[in-house]
């Protein structure tokens, strides 16, 4: 994450509420924007293990 709270935090890290929240605003409309989306599907649908064993 480049900015706030989290930054510096990957962003399959980031807290569920966090991306729930941006769900409900509207996520931005970038590069990030796009990717803080599917973090927030992956995590909707409880696949973030898999993205954080790529990780290591």
């Amino acid at each position: 994450m480049p900015f706030g709270k989290y930054k510096g935090k990957y962003l399959i890290d980031l807290p569920e509420f966090y991306l729930v929240w941006y769900r409900n605003k509207g996520f931005p409309k970038n590069k990030l924007g796009e990717m803080m989306h599917l973090v927030y599907e992956i995590q909707l649908n409880g696949l973030e293990d898999l993205v954080r064993r790529l990780k290591v």
